[in-house]
């Protein structure tokens, strides 16, 4: 249980942090893309999801298949408007399944806002190099980097 705690919670001295970006090449600027990446498809999802309005007029529901419509639309946009930076990202492949079920699981399904609101901080946190990192956190942000990584054209 101790070595449990100790992966979700524990600190990693900032030696060992930078040893372990060092070991699974994790480079500072294409973190930073990385952040500005998961960061602009959260915010074109929470700016154009109509799905959390209720309305006593109107007996519409958003179904499991228009959120998954919605996302592929903002993923879609998302990789359109790095590509006019000439960042450009491949439109399907493990990146895209990962931030599907993440999207799916925390924001569309979710019914705490409080949960749906706080996943601007949780990028914040993840991709802060400035914050002290556990043993999880860098697992989580190196299997995201990782995927992005793989899948951007260069």
């Amino acid at each position: 249980m101790e070595n449990f705690f100790n992966y979700i919670a524990k600190p990693m001295s900032p030696e060992d942090v930078d040893i372990w970006f060092r070991v699974n090449n994790i480079i500072p600027e294409k973190m930073d893309l990385y952040y500005d990446f998961s960061f602009s498809l959260y915010y074109l999802i929470l700016d154009t999801y109509l799905g959390d309005e209720k309305s006593n007029e109107t007996k519409v529901t958003i179904t499991d298949e228009d959120n998954v419509k919605h996302f592929e639309w903002c993923w879609d946009k998302t990789i359109d408007n790095f590509k006019k930076e000439e960042i450009t990202f491949n439109r399907k492949g493990e990146h895209y399944d990962y931030f599907l079920s993440f999207f799916v699981e925390i924001f569309y399904n979710q019914k705490e806002n409080k949960i749906k609101d706080s996943i601007g901080k949780f990028f914040n946190d993840l991709f802060d190099r400035k914050k002290p990192f556990t043993k999880s956190d860098l697992d989580m942000v190196s299997s995201i980097y990782k995927s992005l990584d793989k899948n951007m054209d260069v």
